[in-house]
Order: structure tokens, then sequence, then C-alpha cells
């Protein structure tokens, strides 16, 4: 059955700092085990699961997440994305991988001389939604599913950064994507702004996505039903929660 595959998986995966490590190797220009930041990834992920990736800046988790939606070529190892053949995805295949994933940042990456409704709305257009009532109705849905229905003329810098990120999720949201991969999404925010923005991640993995988020923040580990995997000296370990915290 199509719903018990994993939405993530990786077999035997390195990455290095270079893409052109085993060329440089092959003529002595480089060491690939100084160039190397995550030896032996093996992964599983399925749907509704909320996945904490956990470890020191530099320790490898934003350079794993680039490597599941495209930006980072998989060249060692193999790995299977939402249905993707990350080894054998091409350039011009990345947009169709994107549609399957929903990815939030740290920094939003929103556009600034749009308002809400269009940052959205350019999204939508971009990925080849054509029907305007559609469009506006989608939007419309997925404003009120991150309570933001009243900020719809707002333009970016007049949010806050709970908002702005809040925003950041319905974009994330707009194609109903099977994964979600968030980079330190509540680092620029309050506490109380980080927990509605947890919240948000909950429900979507309560929906059926998987959820994959880097974090320094480890109170989320206890706070929210999930796995976590630390990142630490170029490799990758799953943590028991329940002999952590104490839980049955």
């Amino acid at each position: 059955m199509n719903d018990v595959l994993p939405l993530i998986e990786l077999r035997d995966v390195a990455i290095y700092h270079s893409q052109d490590v085993f060329k440089s190797a092959r003529y002595g220009d480089s060491d690939p085990d100084n160039d190397m930041i995550l030896s032996d990834v093996n992964l599983t992920i399925n749907r509704g699961e909320l996945v904490f990736l956990i470890g020191k800046v530099g320790s490898g988790k934003s350079s794993l997440l680039r490597v599941l939606y495209g930006e980072v070529p998989l060249t060692h190892g193999e790995g299977r994305v939402a249905g993707v053949n990350l080894n054998r995805l091409k350039q011009k295949q990345i947009p169709y991988l994107r549609r399957k994933l929903g990815v939030v940042f740290q920094d939003f990456q929103l556009l600034y001389d749009r308002n809400v409704y269009e940052n959205l709305r350019f999204v939508l257009k971009a990925t080849g939604w054509k029907d305007e009532t559609q469009i506006e109705q989608r939007i419309k849905e997925l404003l009120h599913h991150v309570d933001l229905t009243h900020k719809i003329h707002k333009m970016p810098y007049q949010l806050s950064g709970g908002q702005q990120q809040r925003l950041c999720i319905a974009r994330a949201l707009l194609n109903s994507p099977e994964i979600i991969l968030a980079d330190e999404p509540t680092g620029n925010l309050d506490p109380a702004s980080a927990r509605e923005v947890m919240d948000l991640f909950a429900g979507i993995r309560d929906m059926g996505c998987a959820v994959v988020i880097a974090t320094h923040n480890v109170a989320n580990l206890k706070n929210y039903e999930s796995r976590a995997l630390r990142f630490d000296s170029g490799h990758i370990e799953e943590l028991d929660l329940n002999l952590i915290f104490g839980k049955k």
C-alpha cells in the first residue's frame, strides 16, 4: 500500500562540502575525509512522523535538508524523497520534486515588495495554477489555517516575526505537499510565537505529512510526540526519547 511506503529513505549516504570531491581526490588534490560533512546516513521517515534534527551549528543538519530538497546533489549512497530518486535527479526535474515538498526557512525568504495575498499567488502561478477563483479559494483557505485572514492585504514588513513564519508555512502548504522541511523555523521568534509555529507543524503532521525540522530548541523534543536525530562528529544517531524523558 502506498500509504506505508517511506516518504524519505536514505541508504549509505555521505555528504561533502564539494560536489567535485571524488574527482579532486582521484588526482590527489584534496583529502575526501576532510571534505566530508556526514557519512553512513541511513534514514527512513514515514507519513505522519515529526522528526527533529538536533546538533551544533555546522554539524550537517542544513546540508542534509538541502540534499532532500534537491539544492545539493546526492553523489554517494542512495536516496528517495516522495517517490523521486535523488540519484537520478536532473536539474530540470528539481521543480517537480519541490512541488511534493514544502520548505520553511529561518529567514522567511518572502517577497517584500508584495502583500500577503500576492506572496502566495506568486507561488501558485509559478507552479501552474491558472484559475483565479481557485487561486483565491486556496489562498483564503490556508490563511485561515494559519490565522492570517485579517492580514491578507498587509505587506510582510507589517507582520511580526511569528506572523511572517506562519505565512511561510501557508506558502509551504499551497500545493498540498507530502513532506515539510523546516530549517530552524523558530530561531528568530519569541517563545510564544515559536510555540504557535510548532503547534502548526504538529497539526500538519497529524494531517499525514512527514515533517522534518532542524532546531536548536531541544524543549520541542519533550513537548511534541516526535523522533529525534542527533548530528555529531559527522554521523547521525537516533535518540530514544522515551528513555531520555522517562515516557512510558
